[in-house]
């Protein structure tokens, strides 16, 4: 029978925070979007819609521009030797991320990556940004996106791995939760520093 995994991406496999900040620093829109952050987290506008008053700053950036900051995004170490040994114990692994689809679908491709959850930017047919957005993961959606794989995977044992609120969603779908250098008040079953640790800690689950 298969076990599941489900990580976060920014600040869990790789070393990028938030690419929505990264983004609007580089394009010079930060201003802006902290004062979008601060009415999202006020209630006052729901998370599509602080998605897409994002995207429109973003406006008539290119593809090409996003790419170059994706391809500068490290991995946390051990990353890849990580996703290596869980594909090796018949772990089905899946990116959950509320950052954008542009990364990690790359991080998905480049790791072997089961599935891939993410928000997307939309582009016009010259790879230019519309400023519109498909919100997938919003930022209580992935405990709702690790539910359905647990409906149609049935494993017998399913972990979540991640560092922010709005991984809390997904710790209460998953048998284990592991926690790596949490944001204050996020808690999980363990709470780790690295991936390494990350690994011991599935090594005892499964007796490996």
């Amino acid at each position: 029978m298969a076990r599941l995994i489900a990580f976060d991406l920014e600040g869990t496999l790789v070393k990028s925070v938030s690419g929505w900040v990264e983004l609007h620093k580089r394009f010079g829109t930060w201003e802006k979007g902290k004062e979008y952050a601060e009415r999202f987290f006020a209630g006052e506008i729901s998370y599509a819609e602080w998605a897409e008053l994002d995207a429109s700053l973003w406006r008539g950036h290119t593809r090409e521009e996003i790419m170059e900051w994706v391809e500068k995004v490290e991995y946390m170490e051990g990353a890849r030797e990580l996703i290596e040994f869980l594909k090796g114990e018949n772990f089905r692994v899946a990116i959950l991320s509320s950052g954008l689809m542009c990364l990690a679908r790359k991080v998905g491709e480049e790791l072997g990556v089961d599935y891939v959850f993410a928000n997307e930017l939309i582009f016009d047919e010259n790879g230019v940004i519309t400023g519109k957005v498909r919100p997938h993961v919003d930022f209580q959606g992935k405990g709702a996106i690790l539910r359905r794989l647990k409906d149609e995977l049935k494993p017998e044992l399913t972990v979540a791995v991640g560092d922010g609120y709005n991984d809390i969603a997904m710790f209460r779908e998953a048998d284990v939760a592991i926690a790596i250098n949490p944001h204050e008040g996020v808690e999980g079953d363990h709470v780790v520093e690295n991936l390494l640790e990350v690994r011991e800690i599935i090594e005892g689950l499964i007796g490996g």
